[in-house]
């Protein structure tokens, strides 16, 4: 017997429904090289089955905020700008500080980071450091990055993965008198594809597990959250 089209849409929406959801949301702008990241993690995640990612420029967040609310995992993206996150991205979590924090809406929610700066250090550990104590701040859990750090012995080279020795999350570093054709190299992009891949599969064997144990109801929350000055007034 044929089987209807509207029946092959509505098993697709199910499908997907039941899918593990990533949100990457970052802020890009001196060359994009951060933006690279974010779409070499959405290349990672997506090699995970079931799995479906949205990446969300902090610009354009307003037209996405179910997704983040919808998303089992998000990762966080931001250039590292005199040691610190860049203001844009701050501006955005302070979005947050509202009903998203006041509500636990993204509580038990996994989270990650990744960062890029024009030196081999930049102080790129402190940015990685304070994603940590936003999502925390959120009630967030946070996943690391699972591969040994490269470029340890003599024999070592910048072509290693994870060259920059960092484990909280993806450090990068991009040379500044290079566009994102060629920056951050490689093996950068490599680590954050790697890191994309680990954090989808935690995210989907977590989701799984929940329904199995039939736990970890997250708040339900549709649409843009209040600020700190629209909850409580000022």
């Amino acid at each position: 017997m044929a089987v209807p089209m509207d029946s092959h849409r509505g098993d697709e929406t199910r499908r997907v429904h039941f899918m593990t959801k990533i949100a990457i949301v970052y802020f890009s702008q001196y060359r994009g090289h951060t933006e690279v990241l974010a779409e070499s993690i959405r290349k990672g995640a997506e090699s995970v089955g079931d799995v479906t990612v949205v990446t969300v420029s902090v610009d354009n967040v307003e037209d996405h905020w179910n997704d983040l609310h919808q998303a089992d995992a998000i990762v966080f993206g931001t250039p590292t700008y005199v040691g610190s996150i860049a203001a844009k991205f701050k501006e955005f979590i302070e979005k947050l500080a509202g009903e998203v924090w006041l509500k636990r809406v993204w509580t038990g929610k996994l989270a990650g980071g990744f960062t890029c700066s024009a030196g081999q250090s930049g102080d790129k550990l402190n940015c990685l450091q304070q994603l940590v104590v936003f999502a925390a701040q959120m009630g967030m859990i946070w996943v690391s990055l699972p591969v040994l750090g490269g470029k340890y012995s003599s024999k070592g080279g910048d072509e290693d993965i994870n060259r920059l020795g960092g484990y909280i999350g993806v450090m990068a570093q991009a040379n500044i008198d290079e566009g994102a054709e060629t920056a951050p190299p490689q093996s950068d992009r490599a680590t954050a594809e790697i890191y994309g891949a680990h954090i989808a599969t935690t995210a989907r064997e977590l989701r799984e597990g929940r329904k199995v144990l039939q736990s970890g109801a997250q708040v339900t929350f549709d649409g843009r959250p209040k600020n700190l000055a629209e909850t409580f007034g000022g």
